[in-house]
């Protein structure tokens, strides 16, 4: 996962011109630019949730999320190496949160993801992981942010949208196991996001990345070697090798990148309101390559969550 440094806009004013009009024209392009990034993060995680889905039967999951990150690392290490290597002295001198950033968003957060795997639907996923953007907006109040009436009036639109897609049409609803771990996953991304919002500006999004990916797989060496030890390996075919380099490549490098930018150009709490989709792209893709099946009262509840994530996401 990736934090690159905020952009910086230099406006050079002609005698006469108005500077307001400029510096706000430039702060919704960057608003703009931050939706659109954590749209792309949010549909591909929407896709690693039927990856992991369809690879739960033959890949446990520990292995699954190792191998994960070791793809992760070759994808991005001929862009973040260098970078890295620059920066080491800052790394280690920030080397608690990183630590932290590792645990929540590399190590633990996908750890969860894939054990739900075994035992829940990927549309379930994605409809549970969308109880982490009403986390996030809550760290960001705690943390001094305003989010606003119409952000706020968004994400509970959103929010009662997911309530009732995951209730089948009704709020009384009962969860399973993989419902409970996708919770706690929630909860660790959640976590994760708002960690984001300190991380050192002096600190390289592409160094930040590669080096949480390295901790992160660290982490995960000694439950790997036991998973081996008790479970054994498993087969490298084509169903195992393409939802795993999927993971590895996409859900990894390229959306946690994506993600990380938009939390540092519009804030966790507005990123997170985007991230309500993911139950709605989950869903499409779980109907289309699983045949889990999509009814009227799921198309409501959609459509519930789309206009929640459109009233909560414009600027105010």
């Amino acid at each position: 996962m990736a934090v690159t440094d905020r952009a910086r806009t230099v406006s050079h004013a002609e005698p006469g011109s108005s500077t307001g009009s400029t510096g706000s024209t430039g702060r919704k392009g960057a608003a703009g630019f931050g939706v659109l990034l954590a749209l792309l993060a949010t549909v591909v995680w929407s896709g690693s949730f039927v990856a992991t889905r369809g690879m739960a039967e033959t890949v446990p999951p520990v292995q699954a999320v190792f191998w994960r990150w070791i793809i992760a690392l070759l994808a991005v290490a001929p862009f973040a190496a260098r970078q890295a290597w620059q920066q080491r002295a800052l790394i280690r001198r920030h080397s608690g949160f990183v630590a932290l950033a590792s645990l929540f968003g590399v190590a633990l957060y996908n750890t969860l993801v894939h054990q739900a795997g075994l035992t829940t639907s990927a549309s379930n996923m994605g409809m549970i992981m969308a109880a982490s953007p009403v986390i996030m907006a809550l760290y960001a109040r705690f943390g001094g942010e305003r989010l606003g009436a119409r952000r706020t009036l968004g994400m509970l639109l959103a929010a009662f949208g997911v309530l009732l897609l995951v209730g089948d049409g009704s709020i009384g609803f009962d969860f399973g196991a993989g419902d409970l771990w996708m919770f706690a996953a929630a909860l660790s991304f959640a976590t994760y996001s708002a960690l984001l919002k300190r991380k050192p500006a002096e600190l390289g999004g592409l160094a930040f990345l590669i080096t949480t990916f390295v901790l992160g797989a660290l982490m995960l060496a000694p439950a790997y070697a036991v998973s081996l030890h008790v479970q054994g390996g498993f087969e490298t075919t084509a169903g195992t090798v393409g939802p795993l380099l999927y993971v590895g490549v996409f859900s990894s490098a390229v959306a946690f990148f994506a993600w990380n930018k938009a939390v540092s150009v519009i804030g966790a709490a507005r990123a997170g309101i985007v991230y309500y989709l993911q139950p709605v792209c989950a869903a499409g893709l779980g109907l289309l390559l699983l045949g889990e099946p999509t009814g009227p009262a799921q198309l409501l509840c959609m459509a519930l969550i789309l206009g929640g994530v459109g009233l909560g996401s414009a600027r105010r």
